[in-house]
């Protein structure tokens, strides 16, 4: 019988104990937003752009979770989120930070991201002063970002994430400076008079098939469909979220009325939008896709969105 070498027996001995630490390293990231409070200070920047900001994330008894982050640097923008919704905001912190924040609030699985990234445990680290796990997720395909995790040991929490396109590239950072898992005092999570109140208009849950795309990323699944009303008129948009169990986009379909616009594409870091005018039996409508995805796997999405019931969807 041919020996096998003390090198290959070894790595094959891990990869149980790798695939166990990477599910756990998971659990406990998912499950830090919602059991742990906690209080500090971070940097993010986009585009080469830094800004650094407070963050007061209290858990409440019965489990409902209140978060208040302030920019610290140039204009005082800031939100005020009850169970990951905003409730107030200033300026566009929102839209900057609060919705790509780096710690999600939904499950993360292992064995059904492996389908899509290449998940690994890459060593150590040190972050704000606290010992943390560096986890990599690299995409098996070209139509999803990569992400470096470094969790907090203690906590799960992430302490630093960093997303990065197909060559390597920074797109995103998100670090912490300063970390205190003590429950933030009461009156830190109240806004300033400067945070206005979000209105929110009512949204329907829209019949399956209404609107269909002959193309999604692999791996890539509908989460949500509604029909949402505009700030402007009482036309229905409709809405539809798609993801992979880590990344996600959203494709907005709304009719033109005769309205002359021109199609469209930018990239703001990791975060891109493209736009185009699709002809229907209806009308002609706008299909607009926007999320952290590549630019090429958007613009391949809005082109391929159509109206009613696909014969058979093709991956």
């Amino acid at each position: 019988m041919r020996a096998i070498p003390l090198c290959v027996l070894g790595g094959l001995l891990a990869m149980p104990v790798q695939a166990s630490e990477v599910q756990d390293l998971l659990g406990r990231l998912a499950a830090a937003e919602r059991q742990q409070s906690f209080q500090g200070t971070f940097i993010y920047e986009r585009n080469g752009s830094f800004s650094t900001h407070a963050v007061w994330h209290r858990v409440e008894e019965g489990g409902q979770v209140r978060e208040r982050l302030l920019q610290l640097d140039g204009p005082a923008q800031e939100v005020l989120k009850v169970d990951g919704q905003a409730q107030c905001v200033s300026g566009a912190l929102a839209d900057q930070v609060s919705e790509g924040q780096a710690w999600p609030a939904r499950k993360l699985d292992a064995e059904q991201l492996s389908n899509w990234y290449d998940i690994r445990v890459a060593g150590r680290s040190r972050i704000a002063n606290r010992p943390a796990s560096v986890l990599v997720l690299e995409p098996r395909d070209q139509h999803r970002y990569g992400f470096q995790l470094h969790l907090d040991e203690e906590t799960g929490l992430p302490l630093k994430s960093l997303l990065l396109n197909e060559r390597g590239q920074l797109l995103e950072r998100f670090q912490f400076a300063q970390l205190d898992t003590a429950t933030p005092a009461e009156n830190a999570l109240q806004p300033s008079s400067g945070c206005r109140p979000v209105r929110f208009r009512a949204a329907d849950n829209m019949a399956d098939g209404r609107w269909r795309s002959d193309w999604l990323p692999p791996g890539f699944t509908l989460i949500t469909a509604q029909l949402r009303r505009t700030s402007s008129s009482n036309d229905a948009v409709a809405y539809l979220m798609y993801g992979d169990g880590l990344a996600r986009f959203s494709v907005f379909l709304e009719p033109l009325k005769g309205s002359v616009v021109e199609d469209a594409r930018s990239q703001l870091g990791p975060t891109v939008a493209v736009s185009r005018r699709m002809s229907t039996d209806a009308g002609d409508m706008m299909v607009t896709v926007v999320g952290e995805i590549p630019l090429g796997t958007a613009e391949r999405i809005a082109l391929s969105m159509r109206a009613g019931v696909p014969e058979q969807a093709s991956q």
